[in-house]
């Protein structure tokens, strides 16, 4: 029986996931490659809490982010490839952090400068990957700031790229959204709601707040998350205006670029098929 603990959202007793984290190690036999190297005991942890410490569907769900990690490449986006994407600062990351030291995406739909599904996820996913490396020793969750200012029914995100984002934030970084704070959505995105929350798992949504400025409890509950002396005036902060500097981003995505590629240990790879300089990608060794 799992012991009770007040601090744990799960209530599993720290031995009690210890043991659980293990259980789901032994499960997925060997592991090589960047595969070893994602799946810490930090992120077999997120895992299992997503699936409620049911150690069999965490693994399920684990083997399927492997899977989409080894076709998705998420570690070997670098900026250049991604960065007409971000031309606008539709997404990106913002220069201060929350209240707990989270790094802080900020996503403006209203900002949507291209067609193509594929780009944008992919823009995303550099996006959430440089967060979550950047993110302080002892935290490993995100917020996200999304800014419906702009935002109109003629630029709307189509539903399925809503789907798609919700997908693999769901299944393929569990637990690692800590908050995601909708600001001064219009009537109109209600219609767009009613139809993606039916996307979402009970605790991605539980997770979703709407912010209304000049609303006293959105204006507490901002506070909650942020210190306003950091938060832009934009958001209802007392920090300098919001500016988006698209050469100064990139500058600093590029520095990140060769830190990331040094964490996944890009060097200690061999050339990959036709001798170019990438790196292999995650590999899952067959079971035993």
């Amino acid at each position: 029986m799992f012991r009770r603990k007040n601090h744990s959202n799960s209530e599993q007793g720290v031995e009690d996931q210890q043991h659980k984290v293990k259980e789901l190690r032994a499960s997925l036999g060997q592991l090589s490659g960047r595969s070893a190297q994602f799946c810490t005991d930090a992120c077999l942890k997120r895992y299992l809490e997503a699936r409620n410490w049911n150690a069999d569907k965490a693994k399920k769900m684990l083997e399927e982010t492997l899977k989409w990690r080894l076709s998705f490449k998420p570690e070997e986006i670098r900026w250049n490839e991604v960065a007409k994407e971000g031309e606008t600062g539709k997404v990106f990351k913002a220069n201060f952090r929350d209240r707990h030291g989270r790094t802080v995406l900020i996503l403006r739909p209203g900002m949507q400068n291209t067609a193509a599904l594929d780009n944008q996820m992919k823009h995303l996913v550099y996006l959430i990957e440089n967060a979550i490396f950047n993110l302080p020793e002892g935290q490993e969750q995100m917020a996200w700031l999304i800014d419906y200012t702009g935002w109109s029914i003629t630029n709307n995100v189509p539903v399925k790229s809503a789907r798609e984002t919700i997908n693999i934030l769901q299944n393929h970084y569990p637990e690692r959204l800590a908050a995601a704070l909708l600001y001064n959505p219009p009537r109109l995105f209600e219609t767009f709601w009613r139809i993606v929350k039916y996307f979402m798992d009970p605790k991605t949504f539980q997770k979703v707040k709407f912010v209304y400025p000049k609303n006293k409890d959105s204006a507490e509950l901002m506070k909650s998350y942020f210190d306003v002396d950091n938060l832009p005036t934009e958001f209802g902060g007392t920090a300098t205006t919001l500016n988006y500097d698209h050469e100064e981003f990139s500058r600093q995505m590029a520095q990140d670029d060769v830190k990331v590629a040094k964490f996944w240990g890009k060097d200690k790879h061999p050339p990959g098929p036709g001798g170019n300089d990438s790196y292999s990608a995650v590999e899952v060794a067959p079971e035993p």
